[in-house]
């Protein structure tokens, strides 16, 4: 049997198209889950790049690797993702590589500039790195080197294609003439930090496929190790879910807002840095508010809006609500002082319906019709305001 798997892999390495850096892992018969879908935090410093988010394999099978901006290992380089490809039935892992051009990753679409051949979410010019903000997303407060070119967008190959491996049953891409010159450019190998972020994820149950069931707990980071917006994202899910409802979303983003003052005051203390025992300090407590929003979210109480117009309304709310927490756009502690209001509105309604047999009068519809408009203006306020989340 080993002879025979032995011979499978070297077909099946001669059939796949080549790679700049080998195979790392095999897995037969077992093909990774679709990509899923998900929002790409904004950059969060000029000169990063995007490095998307890709199924690896482990021990317990597929876990997914969050899409994560890094730091380049030199200027002048760009990142050409790894890929999964399939012959002779094997699937076989090519990684990534950065390099003066874009290589081959397999015809897999992965968004955000990699639309399956190249990448055209920006370019290097005199040292820095310009940003097309048409499928980058990127705060012109904090990066200037932007520009917009919607003409790279194509909706049928960017949108509509999750696969995530190349061969039969996926995508079916050979390479092309620059993809193949690109091999024989000079490479270098993952960062130090890009690995550390590979083991992290490797270590994180909850990215299995096994466990998730393709849909990853965190699917994309700001940067290695950003814990904090990998809590407001998953918040944001929960609350777009229904998982969180109002009162559980105004708790954990009162001390999401809480662990922002303290890591401000610390850093105001240190000359802008978090000594060692800061740092330990706060990742406790990002821990257990991790474990929180875990219990939330699976303890059954959930948001039922209903067909309602009011109900419609309260929906309607809760997504723009989620929408800022994704972008940024929203600060915990504003997020807060919404679901407050939230929370109040709902119990309004759960008073007037049990007064009324279960049905809400005409004038109560209109009191309630009037404290959403409120706080619809307040969402509004807080998401154009320059208070943003922390990174």
């Amino acid at each position: 049997m080993r002879q025979a798997r032995i011979l499978l892999l070297a077909m099946a390495i001669l059939i796949l198209p080549a790679a700049s850096h080998g195979s790392v892992f095999i897995s037969v018969h077992i093909g990774p889950p679709a990509l899923p879908v998900y929002v790409q935090p904004p950059c969060p410093t000029p000169g990063y790049l995007w490095t998307p988010g890709y199924w690896s394999y482990g021990p317990m099978g597929y876990y997914w690797v969050p899409g994560v901006w890094v730091q380049p290992p030199a200027v002048g380089v760009l990142w050409t993702p790894g890929y999964w490809g399939f012959a002779g039935g094997l699937y076989v892992w090519h990684a990534g590589y950065w390099g003066p051009h874009v290589g081959f990753y397999g015809g897999i679409n992965y968004g955000f500039g990699y639309t399956g051949v190249g990448f055209v979410g920006g370019y290097w010019r005199g040292g820095g790195f310009y940003y097309n903000r048409a499928v980058t997303n990127v705060n012109v407060t904090n990066v200037r080197n932007v520009y917009v070119n919607r003409t790279v967008i194509n909706n049928t190959n960017i949108y509509n294609s999750r696969a995530s491996f190349n061969g039969p049953g996926g995508v079916r891409a050979q390479p092309t003439m620059q993809e193949r010159a690109a091999m024989n450019d000079r490479h270098y190998a993952a960062t130090s930090n890009q690995v550390a972020h590979v083991r992290a994820a490797s270590m994180d149950r909850t990215q299995f496929a096994s466990v998730n069931h393709g849909r990853p707990a965190i699917t994309a980071m700001n940067r290695v190790n950003g814990r904090r917006f990998n809590q407001q994202g998953r918040i944001a899910n929960g609350v777009a879910s229904g998982q969180l409802n109002a009162h559980e979303t105004r708790n954990l983003e009162g001390r999401e807002s809480n662990l922002n003052r303290q890591v401000r005051a610390d850093r105001e203390a240190n000359g802008g840095r978090l000594t060692p025992q800061e740092r330990q300090q706060i990742n406790q407590r990002q821990n257990n508010l991790n474990s929180s929003i875990y219990n939330d979210k699976h303890n059954g109480a959930v948001s039922r809006y209903g067909d309602s117009e009011a109900g419609q309304r309260r929906y309607n709310q809760q997504q723009r609500v989620a929408q800022g927490l994704r972008s940024g756009q929203m600060a915990p502690g504003e997020a807060a002082r919404t679901e407050r209001r939230e929370q109040n509105i709902n119990r309004s309604i759960a008073a007037d319906r049990r007064s009324n047999g279960g049905r809400l009068t005409p004038q109560e519809r209109k009191n309630i019709n009037q404290r959403q408009n409120s706080t619809s203006h307040q969402i509004y306020r807080q998401k154009h305001n320059d208070n943003t989340a922390p990174r």
